[in-house]
């Protein structure tokens, strides 16, 4: 008698603290342990408590919720946090992932005005790699879009798979907005990727970080094939609640984009016989 095995990876599935907003950060926290991911991934924002690591490491122990990744502070928005450098951004980044038990900083490639952060972007990824267990996954962007003008605001590319790094993110909503085969950026990407920040997108000019599964990506066959892969990094959901009308609605979004993941990554990946 053949029988189907299912089989579940040893990837974790996180929340990012950037799935709460306009909520805090301690307040991810909370809604993470409630609902029973398996961790967080912090986003170094303006919240003083994203960029705080006494507090952060409070939370953590509080809500016995490990911290599993750091999202270096590279929005527009955080353009001030933890200095203007973005060298020193990212090894704060380092630091705090080193002190809080992360084993990853997701970082953007730099914006196409930071001209000497761009040039040396890619060696430098490299050599801060070299210094650390911690793992910087750069993640994939997108071209910025208005009406049909398209401007490119990365460099050395949105898409990170043109050059050469140790580790990478996909985030299947970026991928969306770019109007790109995510599968086949991943394959691109081969045993280098190293994180996931798993969210929806119908190919909107903006990054809309959908509910998996209210979209158009492969979100269930990339975590499918994750599965079958024996893929071990972080699966993390980075999803946009900011239209929800009361908590309780956000924490339906997040616990259905849990329930989404942890389906998709059970795969019938090999049979037994009795």
């Amino acid at each position: 008698m053949v029988e189907p095995v299912v089989r579940i990876p040893n990837a974790k599935v996180a929340l990012s603290t950037a799935s709460v907003y306009p909520e805090s950060t301690a307040t991810a926290f909370e809604i993470a342990a409630r609902l029973g991911y398996d961790g967080v991934e912090v986003m170094v924002w303006t919240d003083p408590v994203s960029q705080d690591i006494d507090a952060l490491r409070r939370l953590s122990d509080h809500h016995g919720i490990p911290i599993l990744a750091v999202h270096a502070p590279c929005l527009l928005i955080t353009q001030r946090v933890w200095s203007t450098d973005p060298w020193v951004k990212l090894q704060r980044a380092r630091a705090a992932a080193e002190k809080l038990g992360a084993s990853t900083v997701v970082v953007h490639p730099p914006f196409r005005w930071q001209r000497q952060y761009a040039r040396d972007f890619v060696s430098g990824i490299w050599r801060m790699a070299d210094e650390t267990d911690v793992r910087f996954a750069v993640e994939n962007m997108y071209p910025w879009r208005y009406r049909d003008r398209e401007m490119l605001a990365y460099a050395p590319d949105w898409d990170v798979t043109k050059d050469d790094y140790r580790h990478f993110t996909i985030d299947l909503s970026h991928a969306a907005t770019a109007r790109t085969d995510a599968l086949g950026m991943v394959d691109r990407m081969g045993d280098r990727l190293g994180h996931v920040h798993l969210a929806d997108g119908k190919g909107s000019a903006k990054d809309e970080h959908l509910v998996p599964g209210r979209g158009g990506q492969p979100c269930a066959e990339l975590l499918e094939r994750l599965a079958g892969s024996g893929f071990d990094g972080h699966v993390v959901i980075e999803v946009n609640t900011r239209r929800a009308m009361s908590g309780a609605e956000r924490e339906a979004d997040l616990a259905e984009a849990l329930a989404f993941a942890r389906l998709h990554l059970a795969s019938t990946a090999g049979v037994s016989r009795r």
